[in-house]
């Protein structure tokens, strides 16, 4: 089959790369993509994913047999349901959720509204917009500190704070509601602070059947230790030890399966990805954010402990008999060290040639990158994802930072303690 995927960062490529192994694949396109995923398919100069008019004379002219969505932006902007409302394109199964699925996504209010009708455990909230400010600074006063302020629509991972003082989060909320992510935070979510340690779980599902996929702990912070500002992603580790089988079932029991059967009688079509960001905290497992796609970096270290081939889940998928399938998860640990370009997430340079692209014993996946002149550059604030396998963590991780090292670009910046803290 023909296969279409859409995006140009880690995450895409990390996809492509399982995507390709599958022996159901003829040819596969990836739009736009970038220096990585051209290894491994077509890349498609030019054509954004948001471009749906662009996707679809594509996909017809290339005899696409399937969608598949890389990146939150076209999904919560409705390409599914583009493709499914043409008559000419709805015979091409999108491997995405509908629009309004995808509000899991795009809209903090509508994904906690969401938990709460379906008893799903997750922070205490409310949602403020321009004309409520000093409701909302007076409902931080009712708060215990750090405070949580959340950007309402997308903003790329950058749209959370979390705050010390009182005086701080007012001050911020003003600044949210007054245009700081400019539309995204029109409306801002308050919530309660939960402490514990994070944790991402994927599922596939066809909105009704369920798949659960190896899950992975990301390092969101810049700096080590944690610290600095909030970045697309510093790197992932999975296993992640503290999620054993007692307690992955519990977010089985009370996260997964009410989500899959609220999306269901919400009527809300959803085939595709679903990201649960969730927090071990003392009273077990809670919902932070969903997400309606893979994360990245996870993406770089899930698909090397995926062993299913992937577009048969897909098929199952489009089909609506996931049911049927049986997702078989690699025993090894895999580890993913991202290398960025020095000054990110605030101003930095692109451009830059890139050397040590293939460290021994490492898989590498393209975040930020582009051709020019034959030689591969920087194109991006995340550059390469370095993932390795180990028998343990330790052993991927000490592989994962070797092949960082080798990789070379001006400016390169890595964080040396990912995956310490488990």
């Amino acid at each position: 089959m023909n296969i279409l995927l859409l995006g140009s960062g880690g995450r895409e490529h990390a996809l492509a790369w399982k995507i390709a192994q599958s022996a159901l694949v003829e040819t596969l396109y990836v739009a736009p993509g970038n220096a990585g995923t051209a290894e491994v398919a077509i890349n498609v100069d030019g054509l954004k994913a948001d471009d749906f008019e662009g996707v679809a004379r594509f996909a017809l002219e290339k005899s696409i047999d399937m969608l598949v969505v890389g990146p939150e932006d076209p999904l919560v902007k409705g390409v599914s349901n583009y493709f499914a409302t043409r008559e000419d394109l709805r015979h091409i199964p999108v491997i995405g959720p509908s629009q309004q699925g995808a509000q899991l996504e795009g809209s903090k209010d509508f994904a906690k509204a969401f938990m709460k009708r379906h008893g799903i455990p997750t922070a205490a909230y409310e949602t403020f917009d321009g004309t409520q400010l000093e409701a909302g600074q007076r409902f931080l006063e009712t708060l215990q500190p750090p405070y949580v302020l959340k950007a309402d629509g997308l903003c790329a991972g950058k749209g959370v704070l979390i705050l010390d003082t009182l005086e701080e989060a007012q001050q911020e909320l003003a600044n949210m509601l007054g245009g700081k992510f400019g539309n995204a935070s029109a409306r801002v979510v308050i919530e309660e602070f939960l402490s514990g340690i994070e944790c991402s779980v994927f599922v596939l599902t066809d909105g009704r059947h369920y798949q659960i996929l190896p899950e992975a702990k990301d390092y969101k912070r810049i700096g080590v230790g944690d610290t600095g500002l909030n970045t697309g992603g510093m790197g992932s580790v999975s296993p992640v030890p503290f999620a054993d089988k007692a307690w992955m079932q519990r977010v089985e029991d009370e996260i997964i399966r009410p989500t899959v059967e609220g999306l269901a009688k919400d009527d809300l079509d959803y085939k595709g990805f679903i990201f649960f960001g969730l927090i071990n905290t003392a009273d077990g497992p809670k919902v932070i954010e969903y997400n309606c796609r893979m994360g990245d970096p996870e993406t770089e270290t899930v698909m090397l402990r995926l062993k299913t081939d992937i577009v048969e889940l897909f098929q199952a998928v489009a089909e609506g008999r996931l049911d049927e399938c049986k997702v078989e998860h690699d025993e090894r640990a895999a580890v993913c060290v991202m290398c960025v370009s020095g000054g990110y997430p605030e101003a930095y340079e692109k451009g830059f040639p890139i050397t040590g692209l293939h460290p021994e014993g490492c898989v590498t996946f393209h975040a930020g990158t582009a051709v020019k002149d034959g030689q591969v550059v920087t194109a991006g604030g995340r550059v390469i994802a370095v993932s390795a396998y180990g028998k343990d963590k330790a052993e991927a991780l000490a592989q994962a930072m070797k092949g960082a090292q080798e990789v070379q670009f001006k400016k390169k910046y890595f964080r040396s303690d990912i995956g310490q803290d488990l």
